[in-house]
């Protein structure tokens, strides 16, 4: 390890420190008792920390190709990050998805909940969330009076997820935590105090939302071009021509519902595609009746493509071949990855929160999203970054991560799996066409709004042509051109409107490996190997997909 590899390991360290949450989340022990301080002081710590650090790092000549690689790769995301922070960004970020009062909630999903030291963990950090969401409240409101803040109506959809998790007939989150784990006597009473006040606690923060903040909230949810390029360009790690990248969707959308149709025809001949989807809803043998059930059916489907892909197209690590299929303990209708901890005791999970209502659930629809979660997605390329510290520094196995990348990648993997023969059902394929035209359809959607940009008026789709982009009408074109339930599509669109840059980052994300994956082919020749190349990619970690070329041109 060279002089960078040291500032990188130190960087964890003093990182894990001010993020206790993030370090729970990425596996790193000894800070699980406790929560970040979300202060606007909390915050600037933070960016201090990122602040001297990229000094630093401008400082060092890398001594290797790996170090000039690790180099390129903190500089990209920690000085995208500290953009962020300075533009207004970090501090005001609120939407249903992503913000620190759902890294709050969320980070109790990961902790264990048997034994006696593992309670107390739970009941130190539940006493702190009181002080930690006054403190978040504070810098929301510092924000605001700083001219940054979230729509009205993305603040008032987060409301509502505070009233669904604190609601006795709803989530009741915290209280759920209390009664799953494991606990008697004095350990049992301080556990159930401090989830009430824990449960009050966010109660009193979604009615400060409702009535405080959503009042002094932006009326346009549309971002506008200046913010919008900052948000896509640290989602992907790439900086894309936006507007070629919006006709680009539309094409490539066209070209997806094309092979849907071809794919239809299959299922019922002479058919639609709507009529082929209801023919497959209607099959009792793609019909799972339970979410435990259903739960069972991921598992067992995630467990066979690994041990198809061991040994043939994927080398894939011992610890790495396991993982874990779990129900959230929410209904916010998100379908997520969580990595394994440092040293694999806690394994990677694919978590789906069911949504409330939904009871019976269609196995074509979801046999490309194992992929996408499990392996050779998210689960091979998170866990066996982890695994590789005899290659990689501790900030890029555990903190580097970019959504081009890693979601570009699992999309990727889904396609992989079509050509590798794994859907070559034509339910599970129209599956597959499926989810790819849901997020094309998003990269439309995104730009389009957000830039508030005219629709072509030649569009394939004859879609309000030449009128400017609303959200009503990006409603109106997902729900054409997706096959979502309405509960799933609407938590979906309140999520674009709110994060800006990330949804379109799946699929774009794609596209840039799709294009390295070329490029090495020309530099490669009559040498290239498939199998070699997703090797030496995935061994570089999840870097941003500018850098990632780089290193790929350099190999």
């Amino acid at each position: 390890m060279g002089r960078i590899d040291d500032l990188a390991n130190r960087y964890v360290d003093e990182w894990a420190a001010l993020n206790p949450i993030g370090a729970t989340a990425v596996g790193i022990g000894g800070h699980d008792d406790r929560l970040d301080d979300l202060s606007p002081e909390g915050f600037a710590a933070q960016a201090e920390l990122t602040r001297r650090t990229l000094a630093e790092l401008d400082s060092i000549e890398p001594e290797s190709e790996t170090e000039r690689v690790g180099q390129e790769a903190m500089q990209e995301r920690l000085g995208l990050e500290l953009a962020r922070y300075d533009a207004g960004e970090v501090t005001s970020e609120l939407n249903v998805i992503a913000s620190a009062l759902h890294s709050v909630r969320m980070v109790f999903d990961l902790m264990p909940t048997e034994g006696e030291p593992a309670v107390a963990n739970i009941v130190a950090r539940l006493s702190q969330v009181p002080r930690a969401l006054e403190q978040y409240r504070r810098t929301l409101l510092t924000a605001a009076d700083a001219g940054h803040i979230s729509s009205q109506a993305q603040i008032v959809e987060v409301a509502k997820q505070c009233d669904i998790w604190t609601d006795p007939d709803g989530d009741d989150f915290y209280h759920g935590l209390a009664r799953r784990a494991s606990a008697d006597g004095a350990l049992r009473r301080d556990l159930e105090r401090v989830a009430q006040a824990a449960t009050e606690a966010t109660a009193a923060f979604g009615d400060f939302l409702r009535n405080e903040l959503a009042p002094r909230g932006r009326e346009k949810q549309a971002v506008g071009r200046e913010r919008y390029e900052l948000a896509s360009q640290y989602f992907l790690g790439a900086k894309v021509d936006l507007d070629e990248t919006y006709a680009w969707g539309f094409e490539e959308l066209a070209r997806i519902e094309a092979e849907m149709r071809a794919v239809a025809d299959k299922i019922v001949p002479g058919g639609t595609v709507d009529e082929a989807v209801a023919a497959l809803d209607a099959d009792p043998a793609r019909t799972i009746a339970s979410k435990e059930a259903f739960r069972d059916w991921m598992q067992q489907l995630a467990d066979a493509a690994i041990a198809g892909l061991n040994g043939t197209h994927f080398d894939i690590p011992e610890p790495v071949r396991r993982i874990e299929c779990c129900l959230a303990p929410t209904s916010d209708g998100s379908i997520y990855y969580t990595g394994p901890s440092e040293d694999f005791t806690r394994p990677g999970r694919m978590w789906w929160a069911v949504p409330q209502g939904i009871t019976s659930f269609s196995t074509w629809r979801e046999v490309t999203t194992v992929y996408h979660e499990g392996v050779p997605g998210h689960h091979l390329q998170i866990a066996q970054t982890v695994v590789r510290a005899d290659l990689l520094n501790r900030w890029r196995r555990l903190l580097c991560w970019t959504s081009g990348h890693g979601e570009g990648w699992a999309l990727y993997a889904e396609r992989l799996m079509d050509d590798l023969g794994y859907l070559a059902d034509p339910g599970d394929k129209l599956g597959m066409l499926d989810g790819q035209a849901f997020r094309a359809a998003r990269v439309v959607f995104d730009i389009g709004v957000h830039l508030e940009l005219p629709v072509p008026r030649d569009n394939p789709f004859g879609f309000y042509p030449g009128q400017t982009w609303n959200p009503q009408m990006g409603w109106e074109f997902m729900r054409a051109h997706c096959r979502l339930p309405d509960e799933n599509l609407r938590f979906e669109v309140n999520r674009y409107l709110g994060w800006p840059g990330q949804a379109p980052a799946y699929k774009i994300g794609e596209r840039i490996w799709l294009q390295a994956r070329e490029e090495a082919k020309r530099r490669k020749g009559a040498d290239f190997d498939l199998k070699a190349f997703h090797r030496d990619a995935l061994n570089l970690g999840s870097l941003g997909l500018d850098p990632l070329r780089r290193a790929l041109a350099r190999l």
